[in-house]
């Protein structure tokens, strides 16, 4: 069987991208087994160590559940492979993840989904509302941006940076969600929150609006201040993330690779 991808060489890597990759390939396992995966569209994307903003890609024809931490292609801020490859990577990945890799220098992770939930919501009038507990932690750090098209106008990346500000997640109207991260860790488990309380909403609107209990009134405000950014992202690097590295290695360690 053809090999889908030639493995990177470790030699070339400055220090620290090697654990990089590690953590990016599990990322894409973890969506993958989440069921967020689209065939082998959305993108997941991760900065590695040095002033070159040099950042990782999947290789466009694999599949999620088959990378593994050396088939991740390295580009640079044009969207070129750093090292000579005969991978391509998804066009509208390298407009949406540079666009934010070059405005963030706060984030090393970015996730694009397109699930049936998240986009569901982004096509919602009234966006995400603050009417879980799931939705309360995510609403106050959440940001939105207009659908222009299938994202491969490199102008479309100073209006989408300039929606996100300084905020850590975004939903892409009429397209799906977005989520960053100073580590892979920390991404997925925004995304985890982002994708949980979209899923929520969806469920949740199925009896009608009309039906749904809002919050008492500075609950929401309450929930945000219990949720802030060093407590989530304490909570992803410590506990979260490497359950979920160690649930992968019981089931396939082969991301490592």
């Amino acid at each position: 069987m053809a090999t889908l991808a030639a493995p990177a060489d470790r030699s070339t890597m400055a220090p620290g991208e090697w654990e990089l990759r590690v953590d990016l390939a599990a990322a894409y396992r973890l969506v993958a087994l989440h069921g967020w995966d689209d065939l082998i569209f959305t993108h997941l994307s991760a900065r590695v160590p040095g002033p070159e903003h040099h950042f990782l890609l999947n290789p466009y024809e694999m599949m999620f559940e088959e990378i593994t931490a050396s088939a991740l292609v390295k580009v640079d801020m044009a969207g070129r492979p750093v090292h000579p490859t005969d991978h391509k990577v998804n066009p509208a990945g390298f407009v949406v993840h540079s666009a934010v890799h070059m405005a963030r220098a706060d984030s090393v992770a970015v996730m694009h989904l397109h699930t049936p939930h998240g986009q569901a919501v982004s096509a919602m009038k009234c966006g995400l509302l603050p009417n879980t507990q799931t939705a309360m932690m995510v609403v106050h750090d959440l940001a939105y941006h207009d659908y222009e098209g299938i994202a491969l106008d490199l102008d479309e990346r100073e209006r989408m940076v300039a929606d996100l500000g300084a905020r850590n997640a975004m939903i892409l109207r009429n397209h799906g969600t977005l989520a960053l991260g100073a580590t892979v860790g920390q991404c997925f488990q925004r995304m985890y929150y982002l994708e949980r309380a979209c899923q929520m909403q969806v469920l949740m609107l199925a009896g009608g609006r009309d039906n749904v209990l809002d919050p008492h009134q500075g609950v929401a405000d309450k929930v945000a201040g219990q949720s802030n950014l060093a407590i989530m992202n304490m909570l992803a690097e410590r506990l979260s993330w490497p359950a979920l590295l160690r649930k992968l290695d019981r089931i396939d360690p082969s991301f490592r690779d």
